[in-house]
């Protein structure tokens, strides 16, 4: 009799590439992995596995049982999260955000998570956008709240909120009653700092900056929001920064706003899986995102 342990030893297998590998992910032995490995074989009266190639490489016959494995776990996955109770769910979900979402309403989406399914295991990951796409493409992610910055057919997007970002400086480097424009900057020798092209709102504005034929003179790169509000704070030089999160250093004056045209364009976030999730616990968190989805937190109290 075939059994879900079985097709979830071949699975992580053929996921990870050796029996040692998915025994450790298993938490079982490498012989106990390889026995339920025989026992579908026996089964079948088929080789899964070719024997002769060190690595974990199918078979014909072992790849067309891959896959309907696959299917039945899914299918067994969602009868389970639709006919349970999701206060029973016990179930695993990896969710990778960018930093402006943990520094806002990422313990207000948590909360809601756990209060409609209080067993889900929330392993969350905070890095820049493109970390993120990699990881979700490559299914070790399941779902991110990030800049909707790539139009790939793999991927699910459900859009959330966008952000209001604006341009901004220290009123010691630029006090409030000055009004200069955005060529003033690099005459009065001063730096711009924007972020990477490895961040989702720097790429979006990168290609913004190319198309408007804008170019900077002194150009710092700054990947971490944290580092630009310090450096932008510091009085370094002049930097984008999302608008509503800051209005408390703008009402302390600690930071000004600079009313350079053109304005920034929004920057659309969405709530990001793989387009094979379609079913199961991962739309449901989708959805709960974009009810609880608030950028206009201020990120200092």
């Amino acid at each position: 009799m075939i059994t879900f342990k079985q097709m979830e030893a071949l699975i992580w297998i053929c996921k990870l590439g050796n029996f040692e590998a998915a025994a450790e992910k298993l938490h079982m032995s490498q012989s106990a992995i390889s026995k339920r490995i025989h026992e579908l074989e026996s089964s079948f009266d088929i080789e899964i596995f070719d024997r002769s190639n060190r690595n974990a490489k199918l078979t014909e016959k072992g790849r067309e049982l891959l896959i309907y494995s696959q299917e039945i776990l899914e299918q067994r996955d969602v009868m389970l999260e639709r006919v349970s109770d999701k206060k029973m769910l016990i179930s695993r979900l990896r969710l990778g955000v960018t930093e402006l979402t943990a520094m806002t309403w990422l313990p207000e989406f948590i909360e809601h998570i756990k209060k409609l399914y209080p067993k889900v295991q929330i392993e969350p990951t905070v890095q820049v956008s493109r970390i993120l796409f990699e990881q979700i493409l490559n299914d070790q992610l399941d779902i991110i709240i990030a800049p909707d910055m790539y139009d790939d057919v793999r991927l699910t997007s459900l859009r959330l909120k966008s952000v209001q970002n604006a341009w901004m400086c220290s009123t010691k480097l630029i006090t409030n009653n000055e009004h200069i424009c955005f060529d003033d900057v690099a005459k009065r020798g001063y730096s711009f700092f924007v972020q990477g092209a490895t961040s989702g709102t720097g790429l979006i504005y990168e290609r913004y900056f190319l198309s408007q034929k804008i170019m900077f003179n002194r150009n710092i790169v700054c990947d971490s929001l944290m580092a630009q509000i310090g450096l932008a704070i510091s009085g370094m030089g002049v930097t984008y920064l999302p608008l509503k999160p800051m209005r408390k250093m703008i009402a302390d004056e600690k930071l000004r706003t600079l009313d350079f045209s053109p304005k920034l364009p929004l920057i659309q976030y969405s709530a990001i899986y793989r387009a094979d999730r379609e079913y199961g616990l991962v739309p449901e968190i989708a959805k709960i995102a974009k009810t609880t989805c608030n950028f206009e937190k201020s990120l200092i109290d």
